[in-house]
């Protein structure tokens, strides 16, 4: 390890902030460059505190690698040569962060140790509350940049469907399709699951419905089937459309006839959000985001950003995309921080 790159972070020895391995990389022609170093966050990590210019070697900007127990040497090295592309067409010193947990991330934005990251729904919408983060593009799965959620109840049980499935629209509004389920119970797949419990929960709490004590069934294919047997809940919520997952029409062929979508919200949680600190100018995070399809243009670059993120496909999108679904964040009254650090 070079002694001069160490000193350049004072608070780095505090334990909290481990180097990683610099490994000889390759930029886009070939030729040796400098390594790129890679630090591992924790949930308590240590503020760098620079004093120097941002995008200096004694300030760099810092490149999240998607939250994990252990980067791999492929992820370390797809990140790397993104930081090496940033740096290459910017001339600002750019490098790599490794944090463990979503938790871990949001606490680097707080402290300035994180700049670029891609965060999952529950991640993005803690760190834009706390206003440390600003939305530029959102990943896209299915020709989608977000999903829905849908209300569930068996069809025996007399619950009124307000969904239409030959049109695939809702015939009435939230208050009107959800007030048959004030007192009864529901079941939630996980705490941290915006589809089957923090969407559907906000949706709720929005419309003043009470509902008695919630049973979690642990995924989403399980509330599907506690509705399908029956006498554990009343109703449940999952993405749509969970019914159709194979194994599920496997076990029971006739699930669609006796399981039915009461109510179903429009494609309002993101996939994932690739986001820039707020403590990173905006003319700064205009010429980053402006680089990033330029990249992606490139096969080498679309081949880092797919081991490094699993990112095939983005598109821009702003935070107003996405404040219906941090509204019913909000609206499900839950403590999102300690939701994150459970996970």
């Amino acid at each position: 390890m070079n002694r001069k790159r160490l000193l350049l972070f004072p608070f780095v020895f505090v334990a909290f902030l481990l180097w990683g391995c610099e490994t000889p990389r390759l930029d886009l022609s070939g030729a040796a460059a400098t390594p790129i170093p890679v630090i591992t966050l924790q949930a308590e990590e240590t503020p760098l505190l620079p004093t120097a210019e941002l995008g200096r070697a004694e300030n760099p900007i810092i490149l999240a690698l998607p939250p994990s127990a252990g980067a791999t040497p492929e992820q370390v090295n797809a990140a790397r040569e993104i930081a090496a592309q940033f740096t290459k067409r910017t001339g600002y010193v750019v490098v790599v962060v490794a944090p463990d947990s979503y938790a871990a991330l949001v606490n680097a934005f707080e402290k300035g140790n994180a700049h670029i990251a891609l965060l999952d729904p529950l991640a993005y919408a803690l760190a834009h509350q706390r206003d440390l983060v600003r939305a530029r593009f959102a990943i896209v799965r299915e020709g989608k940049i977000a999903y829905g959620t849908q209300f569930l109840a068996r069809s025996r049980d007399g619950f009124v469907p307000y969904f239409d499935p030959p049109t695939g629209e809702n015939t009435a509004d939230a208050f009107t399709a959800l007030a048959q389920f004030n007192g009864k119970k529901p079941c939630w797949s996980e705490e941290t699951s915006p589809s089957g419990h923090i969407i559907p929960l906000g949706l709720l709490n929005q419309a003043r419905i009470q509902t008695q004590t919630a049973a979690f069934a642990g995924s989403q294919t399980t509330v599907v089937r506690s509705l399908y047997k029956g006498g554990i809940c009343d109703f449940g919520a999952t993405y749509v459309d969970a019914r159709k997952f194979p194994s599920l029409e496997d076990e029971m062929p006739d699930l669609l006839e006796q399981v039915h979508v009461i109510w179903r919200t429009p494609d309002l949680i993101p996939y994932e959000v690739l986001v820039f600190s707020t403590h990173l100018p905006e003319p700064m995070r205009d010429v980053f985001s402006n680089l990033i399809p330029a990249i992606l243009q490139t096969d080498a670059g679309k081949a880092a950003f797919q081991t490094a993120y699993d990112i095939d496909e983005i598109r821009a999108a702003n935070d107003g995309d996405f404040s219906e679904f941090r509204a019913l964040v909000q609206n499900a009254g839950l403590d999102v921080s300690a939701l994150l650090n459970g996970r």
